[in-house]
């Protein structure tokens, strides 16, 4: 939502700016496709050349997640503690065996199933279920089981910044490739130094658009879906830390709702479930 608002307010003031103190539309509008075409074509050329397909599809993706948000919202970080409280008493009280069906079937796992949209992540569901493989394998220093989670975490964030780094080099480029449009129409009205001076005004103004056009793409439009899309990524890697968090503290031997509380600290503090909100929420959970 913030994206619509935002271009409303870029074109509305640049443009309205510019036709309010006496400028006139239509050599702009003249100017505008063949600018357009030779500025957008050359910056998703050299993205194409830069980047893997994979990454080219994940930043057409990433403008979705720009007009849509982060992914995770405050009740998924409340699902999430249950999620993680459930799990952490079964094995305080139980041991890892009894986890042994949950951990291996996470599809007909009751505890999963409780909690659809964490489930249908992947990422969180592998880290969770990995820690506690680790735990399975007798593997159970806290230091060494943080590190680990740490660097898969990190992997993670890495992949997922790709196409904001994508996007980002895009918007880099867009100004000089606004030169090289620029410097065409230059090329071509001199071609032209035969004809009127109202004609070379026409066309000199056209190649101008070029240069308006790189250095307007890029920073008004291009770099801030970029810096908007790392902060969606900052903000949804958030989630992860927080299973590690949580894992971590009941590795170190602490009691399930110590972990949890834990794990509710490091949550963003906008979505940041209260205390008790989360206290009530593990009284209305199934007993282990």
């Amino acid at each position: 939502m913030t994206l619509f608002l935002g271009l409303a307010m870029v074109f509305g003031l640049v443009f309205g700016g510019f036709m309010l103190s006496g400028g006139k539309m239509d050599i702009v509008l003249h100017a505008l496709p063949y600018e357009g075409m030779m500025i957008g074509g050359a910056a998703i050329g050299a993205l194409i050349i830069s980047n893997s397909i994979s990454v080219i599809k994940k930043a057409a993706g990433g403008v979705g997640k720009v007009i849509k948000g982060p992914k995770w919202k405050g009740q998924d970080y409340s699902d999430l503690l249950s999620l993680m409280y459930e799990l952490t008493r079964i094995y305080k009280a139980k041991g890892i065996l009894a986890l042994d069906d949950h951990i291996e079937n996470p599809d007909n796992s009751e505890i999963f199933n409780r909690y659809p949209k964490i489930k249908k992540d992947h990422f969180a569901i592998d880290l969770i279920r990995d820690s506690f493989r680790m735990l399975s394998l007798q593997y159970d220093d806290k230091y060494g089981t943080e590190d680990i989670i740490n660097r898969k975490i990190k992997k993670h964030h890495h992949e997922a910044l790709e196409p904001a780094h994508a996007i980002q080099s895009m918007a880099d480029g867009l100004p000089a490739i606004g030169i090289v449009a620029a410097v065409l129409g230059v090329i071509k009205t001199m071609s032209s130094i035969d004809q009127p001076p109202e004609v070379l005004g026409k066309m000199i103004g056209g190649a101008l658009v070029g240069t308006f056009l790189g250095v307007f793409l890029a920073y008004c439009i291009v770099q801030p879906i970029s810096g908007r899309l790392t902060q969606i990524e900052d903000e949804d890697g958030a989630f992860y830390h927080v299973i590690r968090d949580i894992f971590v503290a009941m590795v170190d031997g602490n009691p399930p709702n110590i972990c949890v509380e834990i794990g509710r600290g490091n949550i963003p503090t906008r979505m940041q479930p209260d205390f008790y909100e989360v206290e009530a929420a593990q009284r209305e959970l199934p007993a282990a």
